[in-house]
C-alpha cells in the first residue's frame, strides 16, 4: 500500500476477487484467514459490499458474488472490444478472413468484436452480437478446450461447417486474463483452414490477452 491508495478499498476488492475465484462461496473465517485481517473487518467489508449488491450471503453464512456485478459487467464488453481491435485488424488483414473476439455468455459463445478484411473479394458475413452454443464452432470449442488445459498452454481449434455450410473456422482461447473467458478466431469460406492460420490465431489471442492484462 502507498499513501495514494485506500486500504479499505483494496481489501474490498480483494474480497470480490476471492469470491469470484470460488463456486461455493467463503465464510467470514475463511475470508479473515485469506486476507490476514480480523473477523470484524471482514464483517464490515461484507456489509458494505452487500449494500451495493456486489456480495450476497446464503442461509449458511457463506458469502458469494452478488448480482450487482452484472450491472458492472455490462460495461466490460466495450472496453474488451476496444482493447482487442488492433490485434483483430492485423489478423483479418494478414489472413484475409473475418476475425472475431468471442466471449462466454452463460452457455453461449457471443461475438463481441468483428473485423472484416479490406482487400478480399468476398468473406464470411459475421456480426458482433452473433451467438451460438459453446460446443459448436471453433470459437466456442476453443474455450471449452482451454478449460481442460494447464494454465499458460495455448492451442488452436479447427472446425468446418458447424455454424455455416462451406465455412471453416480457427480459434484460440484467451489465456491468463482474470475475469475474461473467451477466444480469438477467424472464419473463412474454405473446405479447410490453411496450415499457417492456426499458429497465427494463437499469436493474435496472445496479443489480445496482453492488451487486457
Amino acid at each position: 500500500m502507498t499513501a495514494e491508495t485506500s486500504q479499505t478499498l483494496d481489501r474490498g476488492l480483494r474480497v470480490l476477487k476471492l469470491l469470484a475465484d470460488t463456486d461455493h462461496g467463503l465464510t467470514v473465517t475463511e475470508l479473515s484467514n485469506k486476507l490476514g485481517v480480523n473477523r470484524t473487518v471482514v464483517y464490515r467489508l461484507l456489509a458494505t459490499l452487500e449494500q451495493h449488491a456486489l456480495v450476497r450471503r446464503d442461509l449458511g453464512g457463506r458469502a458469494r458474488v452478488g448480482l450487482g456485478v452484472l450491472r458492472l459487467g455490462r460495461q466490460v464488453h466495450p472496453l474488451v472490444r476496444e482493447a482487442a481491435l488492433p490485434a483483430l485488424r492485423s489478423l483479418a488483414e494478414d489472413i484475409g478472413a473475418t476475425a472475431h473476439l468471442t466471449l462466454v455468455d452463460g452457455s453461449d459463445a457471443l461475438a463481441v468484436a468483428v473485423v472484416e478484411p479490406t482487400w478480399t473479394d468476398y468473406h464470411v458475413a459475421y456480426r458482433a452480437g452473433f451467438r451460438h452454443p459453446l460446443d459448436r464452432g471453433a470459437a466456442g470449442r476453443a474455450i471449452l478446450a482451454a478449460r481442460q488445459k494447464p494454465v499458460g498452454e495455448t492451442a488452436f481449434t479447427l472446425t468446418h461447417g458447424e455454424l455455416e455450410a462451406g465455412a471453416s473456422g480457427a480459434a484460440a482461447a484467451l489465456m491468463g486474463v482474470t475475469g475474461v473467458e473467451g477466444s480469438v478466431g477467424v472464419v473463412m469460406l474454405a473446405d479447410a483452414v490453411p496450415e499457417r492460420v492456426g499458429p497465427r490465431v494463437v499469436d493474435a489471442a496472445r496479443e489480445v490477452a496482453d492488451a487486457l492484462r
